[in-house]
């Protein structure tokens, strides 16, 4: 690395050549206040020269799959929820680094990338196509990985900006299924006497997600207001329970509760406190437990949803989809889209509307009924044509 000493104006600099843009063909150099004396640009010039040359040497050497496992996912795992950060580390193990993880990271090429996501899409001889979602997430690692890069100097562009990825847009979304009125009052009484019949009746008239709905602690439920505070999330990671601060900015939220609900979960909690006191163990304070008094876990409560569906007759849709019923049936119900985004914890009313909007068509046939109603009698009444004398 080249170094040397500029002087401008009664002020030395030491002047560093850090090689030619790969993007532009220019030269590039950085510039570095050393003081009024030539002695000690001199001095620093030869210094900042010869960490350079060391950094270069390491950077030269650091291969893509070192970057990731040794510098980039350590820092990630302070920003990441743990179940997001252990996606991560799960996508880069299995699909990054086998494949282009000895690239070295000077040298990682969009055509690296392209090939990578053929592959995935495409299928090997050792593994079958993956979904495109998929690739989209492994690309958004990349991309992401880079950019740090980037920042820190490591690289001089993200090559994953020009490399080709599936987009989100020709990404099909997972279908989300509803029942009607009927279907969930059919689930529900399929549900009653199951254990887990507070934890279902109180997901399906509220739509709270799953993992905030076994978050809930006693604590959490304010009986003379008839409201609910949703304050975290419980979530299986390598089928390990991790408290979780929510999925949005909104999921920390109150939510109103009906008079039945509030028997039903009244009649839980003496019951949960007969078991504790049969066992002789202290209330941990989990509203929805097992019968020792542990967390239910996400999975137990899905495998339960499932077969109380099947067995009541009705579509089997995931638990998730108990969630996507409440607020299909207040849409169509006329509920007002940001009260139904209050409840459900949407980023925003605009994404309600986005999610529920083929419910709207059918509310606007109401809408023509209800504004014709209010203007009645504005119409003149036609005259009858005058008979041919």
């Amino acid at each position: 690395m080249q170094g040397h000493v500029a002087r401008k104006r009664d002020r030395y600099y030491a002047v560093i050549y850090e090689g030619l843009d790969p993007v532009t063909g220019k030269e590039r150099r950085s510039w570095h206040p050393a003081g009024t004396e030539r002695a000690e640009a001199e001095a620093l010039a030869a210094r900042l020269a010869a960490e350079h040359d060391g950094r270069n040497d390491e950077v030269r050497s650091l291969t893509f799959g070192a970057y990731l496992t040794g510098h980039w996912l350590p820092a990630k795992k302070l920003t990441l929820a743990t179940s997001t950060y252990r996606g991560y580390v799960h996508k880069t193990q299995l699909h990054i680094v086998p494949t282009v993880g000895r690239k070295r990271l000077r040298r990682l090429r969009p055509q690296d990338l392209e090939r990578l996501y053929d592959s995935m899409l495409h299928g090997t001889d050792r593994r079958g196509a993956l979904a495109p979602k998929t690739v989209y997430e492994v690309h958004l690692i990349i991309r992401g990985a880079l950019s740090a890069a980037v920042r820190r100097g490591l690289v001089t562009r993200n090559v994953a900006l020009a490399a080709n990825a599936p987009r989100l847009r020709s990404i099909p979304k997972v279908e989300q299924r509803a029942w009607n009125a009927q279907e969930l009052q059919a689930f529900l009484r399929a549900a009653a006497g199951h254990r887990l019949f507070p934890a279902l009746w109180l997901s399906a008239m509220t739509g709270m997600r799953r993992s905030e709905l076994l978050g809930l602690r006693w604590a959490d439920l304010d009986a003379q207001r008839s409201r609910l505070s949703v304050n975290r999330g419980l979530v299986a990671v390598g089928y390990e329970l991790h408290e979780s601060r929510g999925k949005t900015a909104n999921s920390r939220r109150c939510i109103d509760l009906d008079r039945t609900t509030l028997e039903v979960l009244n009649g839980w909690r003496a019951l949960q406190s007969a078991e504790y006191a049969a066992l002789g163990i202290d209330d941990p304070g989990w509203m929805f437990t097992t019968a020792v008094g542990r967390p239910v876990h996400p999975h137990a409560i899905s495998q339960a949803f499932e077969r109380i569906a099947r067995r009541a007759g009705v579509p089997v849709i995931r638990l998730h989809d108990l969630r996507h019923t409440h607020g299909t049936l207040l849409i169509a119900a006329g509920v007002p889209a940001k009260v139904v985004s209050e409840r459900l914890g949407h980023a925003s009313p605009t994404f309600t509307i986005e999610t529920y909007q083929h419910v709207l068509p059918g509310m606007q046939t109401e809408a023509a009924r209800t504004i014709e109603a209010l203007v009645a009698g504005v119409l003149p009444t036609p005259r009858r044509a005058r008979k041919a004398g």
